[in-house]
C-alpha cells in the first residue's frame, strides 16, 4: 500500500505541474486539499469499520499507470456492440479515460449532456457552485477522485424539461492500456420539475488489471425525476470503486438500480440524503458474482427532512469462492417525523465456499416515523426444489426457475426494455440457463 501511495504522490505532483493555468482555479484549491486529505488518511485497512470485510491489498499491489498516452484506437464497429441498438439514447463515450468524441452523441440544446472537462472550461460558474459540495474528502478513495480526475459525464437539464431519450454514460478500457488506474468524475444536475434516464457501464476490453475509482454528484431540485442505472458486468481482472453522492429536494424522486453481475472486486457507496419533505429515494440492487469475486454494496438514505420515503431491497447470489457485503445505513434525524424508511437485504448462497456478511442498520432519532429493515442468508428453497420435480421439470430447469424468481423482482424495475433484456441476458449467462424465461 505504501508504495501505491508514493506512487500517487510523485504522479499529483507531475498533475500539477501539467494543469498551467488551472492551478489559480477554485477547483484546483479543491484537489489540493482532497490529496491533502489522502496523504493524512491513506488507504483504509481491514481495521476501518467500513472495511472489515474487504480487504484491498489484492487490489492495489499492481503497478497501475495513473496517466497514459491518448491512443483511443477503439473503432466504431467494436464499441456499437456494447451500445443499446434498439433504444434511442443520447451517449458520453469514454476510451482508456479520454472522451471519446467519434463514438458519443452529446447535445447542448435545451440541456447539456457533454463532459465534465467542458464543464470545467465553459460553465465555471456552475462548477465551482456544485463540483465538491456533496463528496466527503474524508473517504480516501473520494479523496483521490477530486484529486486527479481529468474527465466524466456532465449533464445539466433546465427547469421544467425532460430529456427527450436516455443517456448513455460508457467508459471503455482497451487492450492497448497498461495496468490502469482510471478516476472519472461525473456531476448531475437536474433543474425543478425535469426528468432524466441514465445508464452508466464500464467495459473493460483488457487482460489486464484495470481498477476504477469513480465519483459522481447528482443534484435533484424540487420535483426533479432521475431514473439511474449503474449495470457492472466487467471481466475477472477489472475492479471497481463507485462512490455516488445523491441530494433530494422537495418533492423530488431517485429511482436507482444496480446490477452488479461481474468484476474481480466491486464497491458501490451510494449516499442519498433526503433535505427536504416529500422527498423520495428507491434503491434496487442486483448481484451475481462466482469464482472469487466480490461485490460489497454500502449504502447510506439519510433522511434529514420530514415527510420523505425511501425503499431499498438488495438481493444477491453467490456461487464458487465469492465473497458478498452489504451494509445499508438509514440514519432518521430527529426533526425528521413522519418519515418512511424500509430496508431489505436476502441473499442465497449456491456454494459452501462462497461467504456472504450482511449488516442493516437504523439510526433512529425520530419518534413518529415507519422504519424496518432486515436480511436473510439461505441456500436454494429445498422444498420449491421438491415441487419442481414432482411436476416433472429437470433438476437445473428447477434450479434456473427459483433463481429467476429470485432476481424477477430487481429486474423488473428496469423500464427499459432492451436494459431489461440485456441484463437478464448477463444473467442467465452466469447461472448456465439456456432457456428464455420471462423474468
Amino acid at each position: 500500500m505504501e508504495a501505491f501511495k508514493e506512487t500517487l504522490l510523485s504522479s499529483f505532483i507531475v498533475f500539477e505541474n501539467q494543469l498551467n493555468g488551472q492551478k489559480k482555479s477554485e477547483l484546483h484549491k479543491l484537489r489540493q486539499k482532497a490529496f491533502e486529505a489522502f496523504e493524512k488518511y491513506g488507504f483504509p485497512t481491514r481495521k476501518d469499520e467500513d472495511w472489515k470485510y474487504t480487504n484491498l491489498k489484492p487490489i492495489i499491489k499492481h503497478d497501475y499507470k495513473i496517466f497514459h498516452p491518448k491512443e483511443q484506437k477503439l473503432q466504431l464497429d467494436e464499441a456499437r456492440k456494447y451500445f443499446l441498438s434498439e433504444t434511442d439514447t443520447y451517449r458520453i463515450v469514454f476510451v482508456d479515460g479520454y472522451y471519446a468524441s467519434w463514438l458519443s452523441l452529446t447535445t447542448h440544446h435545451q440541456y447539456d449532456i457533454c463532459t465534465f472537462s467542458a464543464l470545467i472550461n465553459r460553465y465555471p460558474e456552475i462548477a465551482d457552485e456544485y463540483v465538491g459540495k456533496l463528496i466527503n474528502h474524508g473517504d480516501s478513495f473520494t479523496a483521490l477522485n477530486t484529486a486527479f480526475a481529468r474527465e466524466g459525464a456532465y449533464i445539466f437539464v433546465p427547469d421544467n424539461k425532460i430529456v427527450d431519450k436516455p443517456i448513455e454514460i460508457l467508459h471503455f478500457t482497451t487492450p492497448h492500456a497498461l495496468p490502469a488506474f482510471q478516476q472519472p468524475r461525473s456531476l448531475l444536475v437536474l433543474g425543478k420539475n425535469s426528468r432524466a434516464t441514465v445508464i452508466e457501464r464500464h467495459i473493460s476490453l483488457s487482460a489486464n488489471p484495470v481498477f476504477t475509482n469513480s465519483a459522481t454528484e447528482v443534484f435533484l431540485h424540487t420535483g426533479a425525476i432521475l431514473d439511474h442505472y449503474k449495470i457492472q458486468t466487467d471481466h475477472y481482472e477489472a475492479s471497481l470503486i463507485d462512490n455516488t453522492v445523491y441530494q433530494l429536494q422537495g418533492y423530488s424522486v431517485l429511482n436507482l438500480t444496480t446490477a452488479s453481475l461481474g468484476g474481480k472486486f466491486v464497491r458501490n457507496n451510494p449516499i442519498v440524503k433526503l433535505i427536504e419533505s416529500m422527498a423520495e429515494a428507491h434503491l434496487w440492487g442486483l448481484t451475481k458474482i462466482d469464482s472469487s469475486e466480490l461485490a460489497d454494496h454500502h449504502t447510506s438514505i439519510e433522511h434529514i427532512a420530514p415527510h420523505c420515503q425511501s425503499n431499498e431491497l438488495y438481493k444477491g447470489i453467490f456461487g464458487g469462492r465469492s465473497t458478498g457485503i452489504f451494509n445499508g445505513k438509514v440514519y432518521v434525524a430527529p426533526h425528521a417525523q413522519k418519515t418512511n424508511a424500509f430496508q431489505q437485504n436476502n441473499n442465497i448462497v449456491l456454494s459452501d465456499k462462497a461467504t456472504v456478511n450482511t449488516k442493516p442498520q437504523l439510526e433512529i432519532f425520530a419518534n413518529d416515523v415507519k422504519c424496518s429493515h432486515g436480511c436473510t442468508v439461505g441456500q436454494m428453497d429445498e422444498n420449491a426444489m421438491f415441487y419442481l420435480r414432482q411436476r416433472g421439470i429437470a433438476a437445473d430447469k428447477a434450479r434456473a426457475l427459483l433463481l429467476l424468481a429470485f432476481a424477477g423482482e430487481i429486474v423488473d424495475k428496469i423500464q427499459l426494455p432492451e436494459l431489461r433484456q440485456y441484463v437478464k441476458r448477463i444473467f442467465n449467462q452466469k447461472n448456465h440457463i439456456d432457456f428464455d424465461f420471462d423474468l
